[in-house]
């Protein structure tokens, strides 16, 4: 077999068949085969969307409603979980996840239809549960300031989780949301390496950037803070308080950290980053990944799959806590959004 080449900018350069496919094509050296390296753009298609939220009932995470305007990511984030999700379009979780992306062009009127409802009952949405809401072609679709624009005029909580520097075009309504305490963000912060980065999430922002927008944010008012996740064993670990540090530094009034997470496809395609990137580290790595998911690669059960099990996710969440208490980071609870004050336009607000 014709191993592919390392493409410039992609996570990765393997495109793996998804598991609902009926036929798997397997390319074979028939001697033609030369060194030029392929590239694969963006391909960008159209969805039409008849809802728009999603609801969830998982005790892992803090909403129970999310939105996400793209299918895809054109970060390229080798360990997404949200890669086996690709399969469900007939699309590969490797290759096809990064550059054949699905854009939902009617999101802000669906979600104006949804809100309107009679019987609505308000509760903060979260944008980017799945995919990245300021990933790269939101410059051009803008899918993810025209919900904005829409749960502003409504009056409606929302939390944004983000690693891209393309939030801080949208000031504007995030300062104007804060004021009313309708607004809370979570920059994803991996590593503080530029190098690593590079290879770990190709097109994301730069350490440097999101740390930045965290400044930017707080300075304008909106309450902010860091998501250090995934944490990769013998990768990222060791940066954990560093990330920590230099966010609190940055502004941010809030953390959290998650565990590196491998649900299906993802599994062998981080494996084989390992093994081109790391060789020498790789067996090291994934044993004490087997050793936090109970001699698996991933243990999708409730409770455990955000953190693991074993010395090295207990060691982990030991120095979160410490250095979290240190820095003096507020609760969840500490910075709660406001639901009473959603309206629907035309609608009558509360008396009282």
């Amino acid at each position: 077999m014709i191993p592919p080449a390392p493409q410039k900018g992609r996570g990765t350069a393997h495109n793996p068949h998804n598991r609902f496919a009926a036929r798997v094509s397997v390319v074979e050296d028939d001697g033609w085969h030369h060194e030029v390296p392929s590239t694969q753009g963006t391909e960008v298609r159209i969805e039409t969307a008849k809802t728009i939220i999603s609801h969830n009932t998982s005790p892992d995470l803090p909403f129970d409603r999310s939105i996400n305007p793209y299918r895809g990511c054109e970060h390229g984030c080798i360990y997404c979980y949200a890669r086996p999700s690709h399969a469900y379009w007939d699309l590969s979780p490797g290759l096809d996840f990064e550059t054949k992306l699905i854009a939902k062009t009617n999101a802000a009127e669906v979600l104006e239809q949804q809100l309107s409802k009679p019987g609505y009952a308000c509760a903060p949405i979260n944008l980017g549960a799945n995919t990245d809401p300021y990933q790269p072609i939101e410059r051009e679709q803008r899918l993810t300031r025209r919900l904005l624009e829409v749960l502003l005029r409504y009056r409606h909580p929302v939390t944004i989780v983000t690693k891209g520097a393309l939030v801080l075009r949208d000031l504007d309504l995030l300062a104007e949301l804060a004021s009313q305490r309708l607004v809370r963000v979570m920059v994803s912060l991996t590593t503080l390496d530029d190098q690593l980065k590079r290879t770990l999430e190709p097109r994301a922002a730069a350490p440097n950037a999101r740390l930045r927008a965290i400044r930017v944010l707080r300075e304008a008012g909106v309450p902010v803070g860091v998501l250090c996740a995934p944490m990769i064993p013998m990768i990222n670990d060791r940066e954990l308080e560093h990330l920590l540090q230099a966010a609190h530094g940055a502004g941010a009034q809030s953390a959290a950290y998650m565990l590196l997470r491998l649900p299906l496809e993802v599994a062998p395609l981080f494996e084989q980053w390992l093994h081109d990137h790391y060789p020498q580290r790789a067996a090291h790595v994934l044993s004490l990944i087997r050793q936090s998911r109970g001699g698996e690669l991933y243990d999708s059960r409730f409770g455990v799959r955000m953190r693991g099990e074993g010395v090295f996710a207990e060691l982990l969440e030991q120095r979160f806590r410490k250095t979290a208490r240190q820095l003096g980071f507020a609760g969840r609870e500490a910075l709660a959004l406001d639901c009473t004050a959603f309206c629907p336009p035309g609608g009558q607000m509360a008396l009282f």
